[in-house]
């Protein structure tokens, strides 16, 4: 058996923070022990699920079998580019069966340079519900009886999220949150980020290394985090609470269209060029269907997007809670918002535990209406920014 890769040598695991007994178990997989033909990763949003998924797709692929990080394998895994690896992953809310049945037969295919066809899935918690698992359904016989050379790597906040079916053929491996000193060190040896910048981020980013990365490094995306964890302790009035409702959903819109135009002027732009004249003749029905096809997938990724940022959003305003829980009781340790340690004493003096409680329960609530049940995002920030008024401000 080859042995895994001393820590020491720069690898394919080597940005996989906070992961360790995870990267040991895909170590001896990638080496022929242990090794089934699908997986499901599982963590909370940050954990790094599809880092793990691409770094165990090129290790798959290595020469030498390690995941060494110097061969031609693991550079073309890690850049997205090798033709055995295929990535998908959703915009929109859902996957679309056609695309499964599609990626199905592509899955079975030989390898063409490698050592596996690996199929990656980020978003396998998309693939349908209990209710409605066509999308799951098309896959399912891939997963149960995949070919000789074929594997399939799924990527879910947890196991519940993923259809019974598929996930009961899948060997499940649950991944941690990053600790704040794993995330700081990381931005310092990785971003050239101060050790106080470095530990800012980790903190207010609570492990997610992605959104730690941008916070340290994008003054923009500081500033809107400061503006939605600022608003708890401004909500005395019913006129207050409408105010920070349409400052979120402003907020998620803004951020929203700065992500998504470029994106949608070069979509264009590639949809004009394979027309090529064609798209200047106004009976043309092909680029017209064409052209519909993409404004409507196109605001399905906008609307994805703007649930997105809403539901980062979300999660700042419940560290503000938690950490006012955290006062209130006097646990030790640094706040998440520790340079907003007064607007988070204001919270924790004006409610109790117990209200500090229904509160977060009231944010989960707006998140639960606004992701599974549709609700419009206004709707319902204003009803959540109603429910955490602070006790006595009744005006």
């Amino acid at each position: 058996m080859t042995t895994p890769t001393s820590p020491a040598t720069r690898t394919v695991w080597s940005d996989l923070v906070g992961q360790r007994p995870t990267i040991e178990v895909l170590q001896h997989a990638a080496a022929g022990v242990g090794m089934t033909h699908a997986w499901l990763f599982t963590g909370p949003p940050g954990s790094g699920r599809s880092n793990v998924a691409r770094a165990f797709a090129a290790a798959l692929q290595c020469e030498r079998q390690t995941g060494c990080g110097e061969c031609e394998a693991c550079r073309l895994g890690m850049s997205g580019s090798h033709p055995d690896i295929t990535w998908v992953k959703s915009e929109t809310s859902v996957l679309y069966v056609d695309d499964m049945r599609d990626l199905v037969l592509s899955a079975a295919k030989f390898p063409a340079i490698g050592r596996w066809q690996i199929v990656v899935i980020e978003d396998a918690d998309r693939l349908g519900t209990p209710e409605n698992p066509r999308t799951g359904n098309a896959l399912l016989k891939a997963i149960e009886e995949p070919t000789p050379k074929t594997l399939w790597l799924l990527c879910a906040p947890t196991v519940q999220d993923v259809l019974p079916t598929i996930r009961s053929r899948c060997r499940t491996l649950t991944l941690a949150t990053p600790g704040t000193r794993d995330v700081a060190a990381f931005l310092t040896g990785n971003d050239d980020i101060s050790e106080a910048m470095a530990g800012f981020a980790a903190r207010a980013s609570q492990g997610h290394i992605g959104r730690a990365r941008a916070l340290a490094l994008d003054e923009e995306t500081r500033n809107r985090r400061r503006e939605v964890v600022s608003i708890p302790a401004r909500l005395t009035s019913l006129g207050s609470c409408m105010t920070a409702a349409t400052t979120l959903a402003e907020l998620a819109k803004q951020e929203t269209e700065a992500i998504t135009a470029d994106a949608e002027r070069r979509e264009l732009a590639e949809l004009q060029s394979i027309f090529g004249s064609e798209r200047k003749d106004t009976a043309s029905r092909s680029y017209r269907a064409a052209l519909a096809g993409l404004e409507k997938l196109q605001k399905q990724k906008a609307k994805r997007r703007v649930l997105d940022v809403i539901d980062r959003a979300l999660m700042d305003l419940v560290s503000v809670y938690r950490d006012a829980i955290a006062l209130s009781v006097g646990a030790p340790g640094l706040l998440v918002n520790e340079e907003l340690r007064g607007d988070v004493t204001v919270v924790a003096r004006a409610a109790s535990p117990e209200e500090l409680l229904r509160m977060i329960d009231s944010i989960f609530t707006a998140r639960e209406q606004m992701l599974e049940f549709n609700v419009p995002p206004q709707l319902a920030l204003e009803s959540m920014t109603v429910a955490l008024r602070l006790p006595g401000g009744r005006g």
